[in-house]
């Protein structure tokens, strides 16, 4: 049998497992052609190199040959160990570099290997690039040199230098450039660029004859250059990576010769392969620390996932670590789901032809699709909070307005929130389509910028992020974005995670608060529903319900029913707008049933606010301004504005850290009536817009919305002045959207507060009802969170409120009513009712203030040991001043004395009877010292007030 025949597979195989034997053979069997064609090879496919310097001429034997291919064998193996012992410093060994005469001596073979064995396992490349310099100076007799290095995108690449200027006696410390001070050159411009740009070797016998020549360097540094050696340094695949000069030879006419042209050409072929390895080097340096930041970032961001602000602070602080920028901001999105309608945003189920009726679709939405919206217009980019760090501070704030202003007219962040690109500007000022400006919120002069996307687990756009003002100067390189990018995606995941916890803990928080709400409230019975039906529903005049002194008292429970179908009846709203009127009733029942058993906050006090919004409507002549479906919705609203309202306000939710307050951040009373509001709407038989068409489906809910919202006095204060400002002007024109919504927005306020309008009687008895809710709050903040109340809910300071009253009166009341009066002459009985009680409330605190004074006077004349004699004389004296004082009756409203036994004392105690359907007024004007006003304070509630102390003593302010 003949041998059998080894593959080329088999024999590379071989030579890849035995490398020993690989060199050995090669270093005994390998050609000078051999050789030269591998340098050839890596040398950018320049034509073969000389030992000598010569073109085309072998290199001698094959013993030195095999020297150079075991020299570059032993360069591309590395430094040896792991990369972390390299990037943690772990000592080399020292190479001992030979001295300049030392070198000189030798032949040129033997120097030239030296000098090749100096920089083949040096990888960093700082230390490489100042190695080059010093070799090629030897070999050239150069006095100085440089080196730069290609840096950018391909499309727009630039020489930075690395080296400058380096001279024999040069340190690396001394010649290096580091990125603040190094000098940018772009491809093409001036010698160096021009090299870059053309691969071409420059050899300048008279620099300053030469117009590419900047004689500017010189000036400023003092030195004389005469002749100049410029060749590019290329990759084995022939790319320029960067960028060699040498200035004046030392020897001879101070001209570089064309030897000093090949020998320079020689060695920068093998520095090429040098500063790849290098530079590969440098980039798995730099991919090591951006894992282990990356891994360090994902530690920190999975372990606080319980708070937004905690993720952002922690992301922003690394970034600003990282990056080593003057400025971070982050642009957090509001929300915007698809399709999604404003019961799916509620997290609850309704049943589909009442949550089709909500659904707002954009033309460019499927339907039905749940997913977040990707934002495709400016205009519709809404940033829910923001976040600014400066890292001279090294503390995170939210930004000014006027930060939030000036990024919004600069419209970076928006247009990278829409289009999703990342925008690095390396001018800010001068070369940007976006003007920046100065933030006059802090001062800040903005010169470059880096600004990406924050996306979320699904690809969608959550936030933007702004690097602004490397600490260096220099713009942000390609490096900075490629870390910054893999740091926005852990970013967004920790983001979008901690918004996903948020809300799973805000649907625990509602959903304890429904578990609240179904195991208190009941709804419409049938036998409820039918006897309701089968009522006479009484003319509004005979109910009383066109004036604005209407007194709900004189009504029983279910006529409080019958007279809201009779106001929505007057209006012809269910007619019109084609409410079965068994869903009227049974709407009306179960909004009654969801009012708790408060002492004020109940269904009276909701009632009385629907009436006086229906006098406005029809005595007040605001039905010319109000359209028929905004009179529907805002009698709905006045009814609903305080369902479920638990007696306390929206700081006791705060303080006592309630569902409701972790549920809602602002407004958290308001927001909880109108989605309870919602809720009844969508229970079974109580959908009274079910008629409605689509587009009046949405306007209603908003219109309830807006007007629910609008009883939070914070917001009545934000649009009082430009509801003024209207008024003043005279405008007559409520048809602007904005417009309407801001006189809806009074309107609840004027009605919410209508209590201060009506006849000092009922005025008096509603002060008394405020009172014990405020106080019942106050004994809660005692009691249960050990906390100080206010003063008008302070028991123990109840004689200081008549001011109170008086001051509640001068900064919410009068200013609504005034413009109201100079809006619509027929609203005057407002103005002038609040005014009348106003006079009311004054008497009490003046006569209140009196007599302090009197009791003080008194005490100041007596001497202790006379007070001790007559403390019982004193007793009756000042008992019989404040029985004097008392001895009035109450004064009638037309003139509007008042009459000191009118003064309240809020009661401590509430006495419930259940059975007590008996209507009992209380008697005003009673002569005698003492009188009993018992009285049914609400239908809701049924309760008997005990009876009022004639003593002097203070009401409170009506603030509702």
């Amino acid at each position: 049998m003949g041998e059998k025949k080894l593959t080329r597979e088999e024999v590379a195989k071989f030579l890849e497992k035995d490398s020993q034997f690989a060199e050995e053979y090669f270093s005994t069997k390998a050609t000078s052609s051999m050789v030269e064609k591998w340098i050839t090879k890596h040398s950018g496919g320049k034509e073969s190199i000389s030992w000598s310097g010569a073109t085309g001429t072998s290199l001698g034997d094959t013993e030195k040959g095999a020297a150079i291919l075991k020299h570059f064998r032993k360069s591309m193996s590395g430094a040896g160990g792991s990369l972390k012992n390299l990037i943690s410093g772990s000592p080399k060994p020292k190479t001992l570099r030979r001295s300049r005469t030392v070198l000189k001596e030798m032949n040129e073979k033997e120097m030239f290997m030296e000098l090749i064995r100096d920089i083949a396992n040096e990888l960093d490349i700082n230390t490489l690039s100042h190695k080059i310099l010093m070799n090629v100076s030897i070999l050239t007799n150069g006095d100085r040199s440089s080196l730069f290095l290609v840096r950018g995108p391909k499309e727009k690449r630039y020489l930075v230098s690395k080296l400058f200027d380096v001279s024999e006696n040069s340190t690396l410390e001394e010649s290096i450039h580091s990125e603040a001070d190094e000098i940018r050159i772009p491809i093409g411009k001036g010698i160096v660029g021009h090299v870059a740009l053309t691969k071409e070797t420059v050899n300048i016998k008279n620099a300053y004859e030469d117009p590419r020549f900047n004689r500017e360097i010189d000036k400023k540094t003092g030195y004389k250059t005469h002749s100049i050696l410029c060749m590019p340094i290329c990759s084995h695949e022939g790319e320029v990576i960067g960028v060699a000069q040498i200035i004046n030879k030392i020897s001879g006419d101070h001209e570089f010769t064309a030897k000093d042209e090949q020998v320079f050409a020689n060695y920068l072929t093998f520095c090429g392969i040098g500063l790849m390895n290098a530079q590969l080097f440098d980039m798995s340096v730099q991919e090591y620390k951006r894992n282990q930041m990356l891994l360090q970032l994902a530690r920190g961001i999975f372990e606080e996932q319980s708070s937004l602000d905690g993720v952002v602070h922690k992301m922003m602080s690394e970034a600003i670590s990282l990056l080593k920028c003057e400025r971070v901001l982050v642009f957090i999105l509001e929300e915007h789901e698809e399709g999604m309608s404003i019961f799916e945003r509620m997290g609850k189920k309704f049943n589909k032809g009442l949550a089709d009726h909500f659904r707002i679709e954009h033309p460019s939405v499927k339907k039905n699709s749940r997913v977040r919206k990707q934002l495709t217009y400016e205009d519709e980019v809404v940033f829910a909070t923001a976040f600014d760090l400066f890292a001279k501070d090294g503390e995170v704030k939210k930004p000014s307005a006027a930060t939030m202003e000036w990024s919004s007219k600069n419209g970076i962040a928006k247009h990278v929130a829409t289009t999703g690109e990342t925008l690095n500007i390396e001018d800010t000022q001068n070369n940007s389509p976006f003007k920046m400006g100065v933030d006059e919120g802090s001062g800040f002069t903005p010169r470059t910028l880096l600004c990406m996307p924050i996306y979320n687990s699904e690809h969608k756009i959550i936030g933007v992020t702004q690097l602004l003002n490397k600490v260096s100067g220099q713009p942000f390189h390609e490096q900075d974005v490629n870390i910054f990018e893999a740091f926005a995606i852990f970013c967004g995941l920790g983001i979008h995670n901690t918004q996903m916890y948020e809300n799973a803990c805000k649907l625990m928080a509602k959903q304890a608060v429904a578990l609240e709400v179904l195991s208190y409230h009941a709804t419409a019975q049938p036998e409820e529903v039918d006897k309701i039906k089968k009522m006479e529903i009484r003319s509004a005049e005979d109910f009383g319900l066109f004036d604005f002194r209407f007194d709900d008292l004189k009504l029983a429970e279910d006529e409080t029913l019958t007279a809201s179908i009779r106001m929505f009846q007057e209006c012809d709203l269910i007619n019109k707008f084609h409410v079965p009127y068994d869903v009227m009733c049974t709407w009306l029942l179960s909004v009654k049933k969801n009012y708790r058993n408060v002492t004020y906050h109940n269904w009276r006090h909701a009632f009385n606010v629907a009436q006086t919004m229906f006098a406005m409507v029809k005595s007040g002549g605001m039905d010319i301004v109000i359209t028929d479906l905004e009179c529907f919705a805002l009698i709905v609203a006045c009814l609903c504005h305080d369902l479920d309202h638990r007696g306390t306000n929206n700081a006791y939710q705060l303080k006592s850290e309630s569902p409701l307050a972790q549920l809602y951040g602002t407004s958290t009373m308001e927001h909880h009536h109108f989605d309870h509001c919602i809720m009844i709407l969508n229970s079974e038989g109580n959908n009274i817009f079910e008629s409605l068409s689509s587009e009046d489906y949405r306007n209603v809910i908003k219109i309830l919305e807006s007007a629910i919202l609008s009883t939070d006095l914070a917001l009545y204060f934000k649009k009082r002045g430009s509801f003024s400002q209207l008024v003043e002007k005279g405008e007559k024109d409520w048809k602007d959207t904005e417009k309407k919504d801001l006189l809806r927005g009074m309107m609840m306020t004027a009605c919410d507060v209508s209590a201060i309008t009506k006849p000092w009687e009922i005025q008096h008895r509603v002060a008394e009802l405020v009172a014990g809710e405020f106080f019942e709050q106050g004994d809660l903040e005692k009691v249960q969170l050990g906390q100080q109340p206010i003063a008008m809910m302070d028991r123990e300071k109840k004689d200081e409120l008549p001011k109170m009253q008086v001051g509640f009166i001068d900064a919410i009341c009068m200013p609504v009513y005034k413009t109201f009066a100079d809006l619509e002459p027929l609203l005057s009985p407002l103005f002038e009712g609040c005014l009348s009680n106003r006079k009311n409330w004054q008497a009490l605190a003046e006569r209140h203030d009196q007599l302090l004074k009197n009791d003080t006077d008194s005490g100041n004349t007596k001497s202790s040991k006379e007070e001790d004699k007559k403390s019982s004389s004193k007793s009756a004296d000042s008992k019989e001043m404040r029985e004097k004082a008392s001895s009035d009756t109450a004064a009638p409203e037309k003139d509007g004395d008042l009459k000191h036994s009118e003064v309240i004392t809020p009661p401590k105690k509430l006495e419930t009877s259940q059975d007590n359907i008996d209507v009992e007024k209380q008697n005003m004007k009673n002569v005698e010292g003492s009188r009993s006003a018992t009285r049914r304070t609400s239908a809701v509630h049924n309760q008997e007030r005990e009876s009022l102390d004639s003593k002097p003593k203070s009401s409170l302010c009506v603030l509702l």
